[in-house]
This record gives structure tokens, C-alpha cells and sequence, in this order.
């Protein structure tokens, strides 16, 4: 392993790291409607459990409302069913075929609490990080121990992880920003 080798890794699990928080963001609903939001919900077809995408057309009928659209017709009961149980609060209507779920406002409490949890998936994302900077650090020093490089080069290698590193913690600040933004816009 190489101090490149290094360096790339760290990059490609920093990145990895950040879609991952990005994808957590998208599950934490704010009063607008995003498809994304029921991703995680997952509904039996044919035996099996799978997520609502797979089975049926979602989509957004305004700002408000998402649509969920059946791909055969048995499965509608089924999908409002698994989306009532989930924990995301949501209550869908059934219009013939077409699945209507309003997102109901939130509270000025729901939004605080939030964004506790918007709060506290970013720590969660930045211990990550420190994690990858870590252990992107030893594998200098063993480097270094191994004789492979020398000071000056792990020097250089240290100080280039730590400015990634605070690099993608500055990414997560701002997204977890964002994300409060958006939650208590009323």
C-alpha cells in the first residue's frame, strides 16, 4: 500500500460515507412530500417483502401529496396497509387503483424533535469520518514504521488526511444545516 493508495481509499469511503448520510437525511420527513420517504417501506408480493418502489409508480401529485400508482391491481389494500404500519405517520387514501398520502403538517414540537435527529445523524456521519481518518493514519505509521516512506512523507500524508477529513466534516455540517432549514420553514 501506497500513500496514493491511502489517500484514495479514504476519498472513495468519505464519499461513500456522505451518500450514506444523504440518504438518511431523505428518510427524515419534513412537511413536504418526496417520494424518497417511503423507500423503507416495504410490502409483501408474492411472498416476499419488498419496497414499495418495486411494485408500484410513486410519484408527487403537488407539494403535498404523493401518489402511489399499483402495478397490478390486488396489491393497492396491501400497500396502504404496509404504508399505515410503518412509522412515518402517514395515513393514505384510495381513490380506485390510485393511492393518495397527504404529509400532515408538523408541529412546532415534531419539528424540534427533528432536528435532534437531524443533529444527531450528522454526529453519527462525522464519527464516521474520524473513523476513516483514523484508520487512514495508522496505515501511514505502519508505513512509516515498515520503512516504506519516511517522516517527511507521512508528515505530508497526515496533514492531507486531515484536510479531507475536515473537508467531508464541513459537507456534513452543511448538509445537517440544510436539512434544520428545511424542517422548521413553515
Amino acid at each position: 500500500m501506497t500513500i496514493a493508495d491511502i489517500r484514495k481509499t479514504l476519498e472513495q469511503k468519505s464519499a461513500r460515507s456522505i451518500e450514506s448520510f444523504k440518504a438518511e437525511l431523505q428518510k427524515i420527513r419534513t412537511g413536504r412530500a418526496h417520494p424518497g420517504i417511503l423507500d423503507q417501506v416495504q410490502v409483501e408480493y408474492y411472498g416476499s417483502m419488498v419496497p414499495i418502489s418495486q411494485v408500484a409508480n410513486v410519484s408527487l401529485l403537488d407539494a403535498r401529496t404523493i401518489s402511489v400508482q399499483p402495478w397490478e391491481k390486488g396489491l393497492g389494500p396491501k400497500i396502504e396497509k404496509a404504508i399505515r404500519e410503518s412509522d412515518l405517520g402517514l395515513n393514505p387514501a384510495a381513490q380506485g387503483d390510485l393511492l393518495r398520502v397527504p404529509m400532515p403538517p408538523l408541529t412546532e414540537e415534531r419539528r424540534k424533535d427533528l432536528t435532534k435527529v437531524v443533529r444527531a445523524a450528522g454526529e453519527d456521519a462525522r464519527v464516521a469520518v474520524r473513523n476513516l481518518r483514523r484508520d487512514a493514519n495508522d496505515q501511514a505509521k505502519k508505513l512509516l514504521k515498515d520503512k516504506l516512506i519516511g517522516e517527511d512523507d507521512e508528515k505530508r500524508s497526515l496533514e492531507e488526511v486531515q484536510r479531507l477529513t475536515d473537508g467531508t466534516i464541513a459537507e456534513i455540517d452543511r448538509l445537517v444545516k440544510a436539512k434544520e432549514a428545511d424542517i422548521l420553514a413553515v
